[in-house]
């Protein structure tokens, strides 16, 4: 009797060596397509934020604008921008490059690569120059926004007719915004290196020299900063009790460091900032001596006990 052999195992069915490739282009056209998507509802999102600006008296205008950065990012290109609102103060580039990836679009960064004029109400436009110019704006939920501004070996001149600003270069400049709990908002400073127009004893004290200056501050109220324009909103939030609570002011120069801490400063009626705040003017040569006391704002005057130290800080 012969042996009985086993039945052969059933032949695998072998994968089609094209389905890998097939899923690869499936994959890359699905992504292709959500760019696409994103880089239209961009620009739709874009246009609609200028008509809304517009309807309220804001501007936002540009004459070009270029939207690339597949397949990770989105970058907006924009010629000959344009910002302003009712008040007059306006914001121009010949160009702004920002660029976002597409998994956070609630995090932007721009940069203006040929400086940018910004245009007071009162004192005319001022064009600001510099090696590198940079902004971060995200968290566009809260109130503020997040925004951190950097600048790099700035310039600051005023064009032909218009006043001087306080800020003729700075050699590096540093600024974020930030929202906190309990309806705050924070704001840190830093300018180091800069040619200020300062009057009063702040001039003699510093010796014409290059300064730097640290600001620490606390806004209260961040919810009740809304209106038409600046002046309007900023009104609307001193009219609700918001106050300044300032955590730390210094600025060094020369010889001489002012610093200041634990104060409270609001608007008076033409926006200016009233307070007292505790103060000590150090000697830096060497020699430990120092002068505390207060700076007291009123009246449009900063002072150091009887010392005039220079203007009060305007908000409006």
């Amino acid at each position: 009797m012969s042996p009985t052999l086993p039945d052969p195992a059933p032949r695998r069915k072998r994968r089609s060596p094209f389905i890998p490739f097939l899923l690869a282009v499936v994959l890359i056209a699905a992504w292709s397509g959500g760019w696409w998507w994103m880089r239209g509802e961009a620009m739709r999102q874009m246009d609609e934020t200028a008509r809304v600006m517009g309807d309220r008296g804001y501007r936002l205008t540009w004459s070009e604008r270029t939207v690339s950065g597949f397949p990770f990012r989105l970058d907006v290109n924009l010629k000959d921008a344009t910002v302003s609102e009712p008040s007059g103060w306006q914001l121009t580039a010949p160009l702004v490059k920002s660029e976002a990836y597409i998994y956070r679009l609630d995090h932007w960064v721009l940069v203006t690569p040929q400086g940018l004029t910004f245009t007071r109400p009162d004192g005319g436009a001022v064009i600001v120059q510099g090696k590198a110019m940079r902004a971060s704006l995200a968290d566009f939920d809260k109130r503020p926004p997040s925004i951190m501004l950097e600048g790099v070996e700035l310039t600051f001149n005023p064009e032909a007719g218009a006043k001087p600003y306080f800020l003729s270069a700075a050699r590096q400049l540093n600024m974020k915004i930030m929202a906190g709990p309990d309806d705050l908002g924070g704001v840190l400073l830093h300018i180091g290196g800069a040619r200020m127009a300062l009057e009063g004893l702040a001039a003699r004290a510093t010796e014409g020299g290059l300064v730097d200056m640290d600001l620490n501050l606390t806004l209260t109220r961040m919810s009740a900063l809304s209106g038409q324009d600046w002046e309007g909103a900023a009104r609307a939030w001193a009219a609700k009790g918001g106050v300044i609570q300032v955590r730390q002011a210094q600025v060094t120069g020369g010889a001489v460091r002012l610093s200041a801490k634990a104060g409270t400063l609001t608007p008076d009626a033409n926006g200016r900032l009233g307070g007292d705040l505790d103060a000590t003017l150090g000697d830096l040569t060497g020699s430990g001596q120092a002068l505390e006391g207060r700076v007291s704002l009123s009246d449009g005057k900063a002072r150091l006990g009887p010392l005039e130290i220079g203007p009060s800080p305007r908000v409006w």
